[in-house]
């Protein structure tokens, strides 16, 4: 019986991603959808780090850190999007287990990376307005660049741990994700391995991280907001104001998703409802950031035109 265990144990060497279970017609439309919001995605994220690197008058840190996250956002995007456009037509939607981990890893990296950046820019916003004499010496080309790179090294660290503990669990003859990606939950729910230490060690190290950024985030903000207040004129008060607001709208989209996706009950979710969620953050959010960035930001868009002109 023992070495039936066994050959049950090694049994998965790929997983069935049962993704949007409907009829044809419907997977069709959601393709179709899909697609071109993983096109435009893609295109606006592109057009942004273009638009930064060929306008010398936005080369200042606030705009070098949209340009990673707008990196960031065409990795993470292309991280699960092809692969659940060729499972929407697919017979067989199956995935290897070694590109389930793959996939489980980058998205959990670049989740990570995603927060660091976000902290990071709300400190760049905050020196910008709360101690602007200071501005130019805190925020010098090389501290900029070493902020952007210490959240990527970062980001890339924190998926080890998660992944690493999620591959040395056993799968046992039964493989059908029923999820559209390798996301954690689904995996520990496949698993006929006892799951309790590594749920307590993503759980924590999840809290720690979105809680911390999250935290940083939101005091960098409530400072923000004070000095704003301090401001005599009114149209004071909106300039400022309005240099930090695309990203406030970004971080408060990005959060809201990440808390409602792992701080809600699972259980009385249907399974459809809860696929809706990370599409929202895997699929639309990437897309939402470009478009918040480039219709708010009054300098971004004089650039554009000026390069559109030019060529």
């Amino acid at each position: 019986s023992s070495s039936q265990e066994m050959t049950n144990v090694t049994a998965v060497l790929e997983f069935r991603l049962l993704g949007f279970r409907s009829n044809p017609h419907y997977r069709i439309l959601l393709f179709t959808v899909f697609l071109v919001i993983y096109l435009l995605t893609v295109l606006g994220n592109v057009t942004i780090i273009s638009v930064v690197t060929l306008e010398p008058r936005l080369h200042s840190p606030m705009y070098k850190f949209l340009q990673n996250l707008a990196f960031l956002e065409v990795c993470y995007t292309t991280t699960i999007v092809p692969k659940m456009l060729a499972n929407l037509l697919a017979k067989r939607k199956s995935i290897s287990f070694s590109g389930c981990m793959v996939q489980l890893y980058y998205f959990i990296s670049l989740g990570a990376t995603e927060c660091y950046l976000l902290a990071v820019m709300a400190y760049d916003r905050f020196l910008a307005v709360c101690a602007p004499l200071h501005y130019g010496v805190s925020m010098t080309p090389a501290s900029c660049t070493r902020l952007a790179v210490g959240s990527w090294l970062t980001g890339v660290f924190t998926g080890f741990l998660p992944c690493l503990m999620v591959s040395r669990l056993h799968f046992c003859s039964y493989n059908l994700i029923d999820h559209f990606f390798c996301d954690i939950s689904p995996l520990l729910k496949l698993s006929c391995s006892d799951t309790t230490v590594t749920e307590a060690v993503i759980f924590i190290l999840s809290l720690l991280v979105l809680s911390g950024c999250f935290l940083w985030t939101l005091v960098s903000y409530l400072l923000i907001i004070l000095s704003i207040l301090k401001i005599p004129s009114a149209s004071g008060k909106r300039v400022t104001f309005s240099t930090c607001s695309s990203h406030l709208m970004v971080v408060t989209i990005y959060y809201g998703t990440m808390i409602s996706m792992y701080v809600r009950p699972s259980y009385n979710l249907s399974p459809e409802l809860s696929k809706a969620v990370p599409v929202l953050y895997t699929v639309v959010t990437p897309l939402l950031n470009p478009v918040i960035y480039s219709l708010r930001n009054k300098a971004f868009k004089e650039a554009l035109g000026k390069i559109v002109i030019r060529h």
